[in-house]
């Protein structure tokens, strides 16, 4: 299954402000899980995920911090509480707008007959 990259684009802040508020990730951790959680449909490069990254750490609504696991030094984000508060109204955008588009694809003409049967 693939999607438009223009999708995928749109969707990239909310995935990420997602996993970032059960825990805090660093890079690769959330590439890996975006590709578990999608079964492989979301196949991010580190291209694409690093300037979403940056450019929600700019606005205030991720911080960034080092920490040494197994030997190396990572960098971890965390959700700030500007963040929570994105990703709460981000949410219920998608869900309102991912809604609409659902209604209008669900949408069927009905008109009344002339014996009153209904004909979609």
């Amino acid at each position: 299954m693939s999607f438009d990259g223009q999708l995928l684009k749109g969707t990239v802040s909310i995935m990420v402000l997602k996993l970032l508020s059960e825990n805090d990730r660093y890079g690769y951790q959330i590439i890996k899980e975006l590709e578990e959680r999608s079964e492989s449909v979301f196949l991010l490069n580190e291209g694409a995920l690093y300037p979403v990254l940056h450019k929600l750490e700019t606005d205030g609504n991720i911080s960034s911090y080092w920490e040494e696991s197994g030997g190396r030094k990572r960098k971890y984000y965390h959700l700030t509480p500007k963040g929570s508060e994105l990703f709460e109204s981000k949410q219920q955008e998608w869900q309102d707008f991912s809604g609409m588009v659902s209604k209008i694809l669900k949408f069927r003409r009905i008109r009344l007959c002339k014996n009153l049967c209904l004909i979609t």
